[in-house]
């Protein structure tokens, strides 16, 4: 994702139809005033990627980090287990 920066108020006000098209693009966008974060905006919707993408991902990222050979495994189990829809207990 990518971080834009806009300095005032009226900045953002004149290229808001920008910032909302870069945000649906998955852009996140902080806005500042007087040099101080006063909003971040993002979509609600986070954008899906493959779970090859993310281990990919992290691997440029850290390049002295060494994934196991049971990391792909064990992140498959967690969403798996996260997907399970979620029933509550019955308090009565």
């Amino acid at each position: 994702m990518t971080s834009n920066a806009y300095g005032t108020a009226s900045e953002l006000a004149r290229g808001i139809h920008a910032v909302l098209t870069n945000v649906q693009e998955g852009a996140e966008v902080l806005v500042e005033q007087d040099s101080l974060p006063v909003a971040f905006i993002r979509s609600p919707f986070p954008q899906a990627r493959l779970l090859s993408e993310c281990i990919t991902i992290a691997e440029a990222r850290v390049a002295h980090l060494t994934l196991d050979s049971g990391f792909s495994k064990d992140v498959e189990e967690g969403i798996a287990i996260r997907s399970q829809p979620w029933n509550p207990p019955s308090w009565e």
